[in-house]
């Protein structure tokens, strides 16, 4: 009896989330160990939007002692801790957030670790890289790229945030992607749908009857009218919805008095024509995905995920006819529940079919790979058949490639800046005073009494950077000054904005395949850059 207590506790605390990616995301989040390096106040606000939707466990690498500057902008950190373990006070207060997490420290520095045991940032499943030098940066994204370990780059400067994602490669099931529209086939109706259908005869029922047939039904009889009496083809431009939804309008039944009846569910019918009558075909992207060469040449390393993408492509050209399985989804839609139930369970089975082919065609891929065959989950492969319109593969650069003179896509930023004030000179300026940092050893105008002399040397390591790039395009003055007034501070406010992007850009939901966006991978804003 306890365990459903305990399991009762747990959907109260997490409710929201569960509601947004289910059991299944909850586990992978609970099972994730995250590294964050440095526990300044951009990385607590990341760890403490790690910990309180229940990451597993987490590590804080962090050889500093607290000094009064942490204290005055680091929540997560005390005066009563200054002289003491960062790494270690930083812990202790952000386990006090959710006790069903395991946090743990080391108090070294990243250059040590990298120097002396590099394979331990091997063990965790993302890494997050906090206010860090560019020297050290590029050594750790480098080491994590070839051990196909996610990094993700944080840093708070000034009243500047950036972020940026490097992956090799990040495969996606369920992208929830906006507006998904129903998979209901009625353009190529499956042999039991089509039967199931054929069971109807909208002319020669009862008035109770009549009213209380699912709209999809109504929707595919007269799609067949429509076939019969006009074209072979789905109505498309809005002329020809307007002729069918008149069509089905004709269905509605009168009364004595000759006018309309009120019936629900074939408004509902003419209501969803645009939505109905879509194109059953596979996506570009998924056809990209069917031709990438992960797919076509499978090995004995390919992970689950490009060995089921393989069986959905020969399931595709076998039993699928062309199309992809069926999701096995319906609306609820008014419709008396015996008719409703019968509907549903046709589409149920015939995804419970297409399912077991495409687990079929995943044994015998298994098989051939030496792979044991329960090396893939029935929840796995459940789970990609049902979302198998959706998938998504994301690559990235290194962060080498984007730092080598021979790669950096100058083109695009030339062509950014053609605004002076473009969110790109950020960038521009953030890569400067890395290279400020590397001439000096020190950030511009950390020193008060030093920021008036640090103005020219920053310019300085600009215009070099600009030149060594290629890049003819103008910074202005005012920039540089700002930079140098920042003094490579970091504000509270400004982390704790860097942190929220964990939930608000979908960070957390990408890494443990909860969620995906686009967003966050393509686009910049003048806070947070990624990918580039």
């Amino acid at each position: 009896m306890a365990q459903p207590g305990k399991a009762s506790l747990k959907e109260q605390k997490y409710d929201r989330q569960l509601r947004l990616w289910g059991d299944h995301g909850q586990e992978a989040l609970e099972s994730a160990h995250v590294c964050v390096i440095n526990a300044t106040a951009t990385g607590t606000e990341i760890l403490k939007n790690l910990v309180l939707p229940g990451i597993g466990s987490f590590t804080i690498v962090d050889g500093n002692r607290v000094s009064g500057e942490d204290v005055g902008n680091n929540f997560f950190l005390q005066k009563s801790h200054i002289g003491q373990s960062r790494a270690q006070s930083a812990t202790e207060l952000l386990q006090e957030l959710n006790n069903d997490v395991s946090g743990n420290f080391v108090e070294e520095s990243p250059e040590k670790l990298l120097d002396n045991d590099p394979s331990f940032f091997n063990r965790f499943n993302l890494v997050v890289a906090t206010q860090i030098p560019e020297s050290t940066l590029l050594r750790l994204a480098e080491l994590l790229w070839n051990s196909n370990v996610p990094l993700l780059v944080c840093r708070t400067y000034g009243l500047v945030g950036y972020m940026r994602v490097i992956i090799k490669e990040h495969t996606v099931v369920e992208s929830h992607p906006d507006n998904m529209l129903e998979d209901l086939r009625l353009d190529k109706p499956f042999p039991e749908l089509r039967e199931h259908i054929q069971s109807y005869d909208l002319d020669h029922m009862d008035k109770k009857d009549h009213s209380h047939t699912p709209w999809i039904v109504i929707v595919a009889k007269y799609l067949t009218k429509w076939f019969n009496e006009r074209s072979d083809q789905l109505p498309k431009s809005y002329k020809e919805k307007e002729a069918f939804r008149q069509l089905i309008q004709q269905g509605i039944l009168k009364n004595e008095n000759g006018t309309l009846e009120d019936e629900e569910n074939f408004e509902e019918a003419i209501k969803n024509v645009n939505t109905a009558l879509n194109t059953t075909e596979i996506p570009r992207c998924i056809q990209e995905i069917f031709n990438d060469d992960c797919c076509i040449n499978l090995t004995e390393q390919s992970p689950s995920f490009w060995v089921l993408v393989r069986a959905v492509k020969e399931f595709v050209a076998n039993e699928g006819q062309g199309s992809l399985p069926l999701r096995g989804t319906i609306p609820d839609m008014i419709a008396d529940s015996n008719k409703f139930i019968k509907l549903q369970n046709v589409y149920r089975e015939k995804a419970k079919k297409d399912i077991a082919a495409v687990g079929n065609h995943a044994a015998k891929l298994l098989q051939s790979l030496g792979k044991a065959p329960e090396s893939i989950s029935e929840r796995e492969l459940k789970l990609l058949c049902s979302n198998s319109s959706f998938l998504r593969v994301v690559r990235c650069r290194s962060l080498s490639e984007e730092y080598g003179l021979n790669t950096f896509n100058k083109d695009e930023i030339i062509s950014h800046m053609d605004n002076p004030d473009s969110e790109l000179v950020l960038y521009l300026m953030l890569r400067a005073v890395d290279r400020f940092y590397k001439q000096h050893g020190r950030y511009p105008g950390v020193y008060n009494y030093q920021v008036e002399d640090d103005i020219g040397k920053l310019k300085s390591c600009l215009t070099g950077f600009l030149q060594e790039h290629g890049l003819s395009v103008v910074v202005k003055d005012d920039y540089v000054h700002e930079f140098c007034r920042y003094g490579a501070a970091e504000p509270h406010a400004i982390a704790a904005f860097m942190g929220g992007q964990i939930k608000s850009y979908q960070i957390l939901k990408f890494f443990f395949n909860l969620e995906f966006s686009d967003s966050p991978l393509k686009e910049k804003s003048s806070s947070c850059s990624l990918a580039w």
